[in-house]
């Protein structure tokens, strides 16, 4: 085989591989930033798109929109341009678990994030394959990276990179026996990044995923299914919107269900389905199984819920959520038309799994850049976590740090108690992931301060200081919330008497009268009463806007959980600060036991809270970490003030 001569391209600041969710944010954050940045892609039809579902958040993951566009990213725009049906999940419960969710247009969301893409200053489109992550030894053993190089030899020098491959490291999609070396929608995957990377001394993973089948919506029975109305009115993902801003006519989607004979005709040929055959070598994501996988952990169920959901206005495929499988053609033929409704369902594209590679997200730090390869950086399913909005966080915060390290400025680490992104990426680099990350609301320790409806409140400063959120946005924010402070001081201040034309009011409406005088905020703290339901007792106070009658309201009936929630973080926040030096020899601290010793040694955290968060890390290490810490600090001052004197 004749080797392909090298050449030199451009030089750009920054180098974004890989166009799919993560690959957007990064690029565009590098861009805005006003960095010189080139994204790679194996495919332009790669730029931000849905190989999986066409749907944007969900349980937790709309937490993570909602954070993005608090930020400054581009996801939480570009679903509410395109979005074909919206619903806020989880209504019954606590505003802690509220979580947004759109379908999208799948072909109308991949356009409008590349039009938004093709026209931002600074930033360069490339469709072509990186082979090589080029670097240079530095003297302390390090790496720095010097640029990369795509598969017709071309290298472009660049002072940063950011992997951000998604499921196309070589990727190979696999149905019963049928095994198809490519990415994901038969695109072309990426054959050579691999060892470029393990040269480089990275540690590889092998990761599965899996998708359903499409089927012909001319096909579909729908009166044998339940129909799923979206909400009126939509709450958007981005803050810069309001609901009128974005109303249109929506989609209608469908619940179907298996049944004993789908369950029967999985069991009878689960000998060939790769997943159990061995013949995927990958690990699958436990929190999203396949058909298979549900029918063999959950024998005693009788059936599985089905969304049949549309990719798009302007086509007649269906996407059947919870159906994943890569069972063979005939086999997923069999299986669908079981299912009440889909008798005479034709596939439009079989469902299949798929294999990649992906790194051990443990050897970067909270900054998603490396710890031995200087100006590498990586974001998403290349760091071994599943879903597009996973992959749009860190590409974000990778992304705004490539920026940061190149600009000479402090790198930005959401940690936490400051949002779900926070929590994502911590348990990313510090936790060592067996299978694909999902993110859950049950992984973040303060959900009730991680609310998706404030997730302007906590980050918006953040993404005003870093350069992605304007000037003008970053005004109304300010009003909104001097418009809360405001708020709930007055409903504290203001005091209704005990007199019979507000207990007749009360009375009225199903609740208590007082007997003393008491304040408006003690009245909304009751489980049955609203903020509108105030107004008759409440002439005076001002209009006001929902987003802010909605935080105003929280506040408020929530206060004492809240209070309880900060005072948590406070004691979490001491320990983030109790910073562990670099290069601390572990093996020198005296009580700290072996595996602790192995574990740190390892992962190398930068702080106490961090190591407290490490498998195999116990509470009593971290006391014996916190007695050498202080001993250290103590010997430090002794020794300072030894040389002043």
């Amino acid at each position: 085989m004749k080797s392909v001569p090298e050449y030199l391209c451009e030089t750009y600041d920054v180098a974004v591989i890989g166009a799919g969710h993560a690959g957007c944010e990064a690029a565009l954050a590098c861009a805005r930033l006003g960095l010189e940045t080139i994204v790679f892609m194996v495919s332009a039809d790669t730029i931000a798109l849905m190989p999986c579902n066409p749907n944007i958040g969900g349980t937790s993951k709309g937490h993570l929109v909602r954070e993005l566009d608090a930020l400054g990213g581009e996801m939480g725009r570009n679903i509410d341009k395109t979005y074909i049906q919206s619903k806020m999940l989880n209504r019954s419960k606590g505003p802690a678990v509220h979580s947004l969710r759109a379908q999208a247009d799948k072909q109308r969301y991949t356009a409008s994030m590349r039009r938004v893409m093709e026209n931002t200053d600074h930033l360069t489109l490339k469709q072509a394959e990186v082979t090589d992550l080029l670097w240079e030894e530095l003297p302390d053993g390090t790496k720095q990276v010097t640029g990369v190089k795509i598969a017709s030899g071309g290298i472009f020098p660049c002072r940063a990179a950011v992997l951000c491959s998604g499921v196309y490291l070589n990727a190979r999609c696999i149905y019963g026996e049928v095994s198809q070396y490519t990415g994901p929608n038969g695109l072309p995957r990426a054959t050579k990044l691999t060892d470029s990377l393990v040269a480089a001394g990275l540690q590889v993973l092998r990761f599965k995923t899996g998708t359903p089948a499409r089927i012909d919506g001319r096909t579909i029975d729908y009166t044998k299914m339940e129909v799923q109305t979206g909400d009126e009115p939509v709450v958007p993902f981005s803050f810069e919107n309001r609901p009128e801003d974005i109303a249109r006519e929506q989609a209608v989607c469908y619940l179907a269900y298996t049944n004993e004979k789908t369950h029967e005709i999985i069991r009878e040929n689960i000998d060939r389905s790769p997943l159990f055959s061995g013949d995927i070598q990958g690990t699958g994501p436990r929190y999203c199984p396949s058909i298979e996988d549900k029918v063999v952990r959950f024998p005693d169920k009788e059936r599985h819920q089905i969304f049949i959901e549309p990719e798009g206005e302007y086509t007649n495929e269906m996407y059947l959520a919870g159906l994943s499988s890569s069972l063979p053609e005939e086999v997923q033929i069999r299986m669908y038309r079981s299912i009440r409704g889909l008798e005479n369902a034709k596939i439009v594209r079989n469902a299949y799994a798929i294999e990649y590679d992906c790194l051990n997200a443990t050897q970067l730090k909270p900054t998603l850049e490396c710890k031995f390869i200087h100006g590498f950086f990586s974001a998403g399913q290349a760091n071994g976590s599943s879903g597009y909005e996973e992959a749009a966080a860190q590409g974000l915060i990778a992304g705004i740090n490539a920026a940061r390290l190149l600009r000479g400025e402090e790198p930005v680490v959401i940690d936490r108690s400051q949002g779900y992104i926070g929590v994502l990426i911590d348990d990313l680099v510090t936790k060592e992931t067996k299978e694909p990350y999902r993110m859950m609301t049950s992984r973040a320790e303060y959900r009730l301060l991680l609310r998706q409806d404030n997730a302007d409140l906590r980050l918006t400063e953040i993404g005003h200081e870093v350069g992605l959120i304007s000037d003008e946005r970053y005004e109304k924010f300010l009003e909104k919330k001097a418009a809360i402070d405001a708020e709930l001081a007055r409903l504290n201040a203001t005091i209704l008497g005990a007199n019979e034309r507000v207990n007749e009011y009360l009375r009225c409406i199903n609740t208590a009268v007082i007997h003393t005088g008491t304040s408006l905020a003690e009245l909304l703290r009751r489980p049955e009463m609203t903020y509108e339901m105030l107004a008759p007792l409440d002439p005076e106070r001002a209009e006001l806007d929902t987003s802010v009658i909605e935080q105003v309201e929280i506040e408020t009936k929530y206060e004492g959980y809240i209070e309880r929630q900060r005072i948590q973080v406070e004691h979490f926040r001491k320990l983030e600060k109790k910073r562990l030096p670099e290069d601390l020899d572990y093996n020198l601290i005296p009580s700290l036991r072996l595996e602790a010793r192995q574990k740190l040694s390892k992962l190398r955290p930068e702080n106490v809270g961090q190591a407290s968060r490490i498998s195999g890390v116990s509470p009593a290490d971290i006391s014996v970490l916190l007695v050498w810490l202080a001993n250290s600090s103590r010997t430090q001052r002794k020794e300072t003030e030894g040389a002043d004197v």
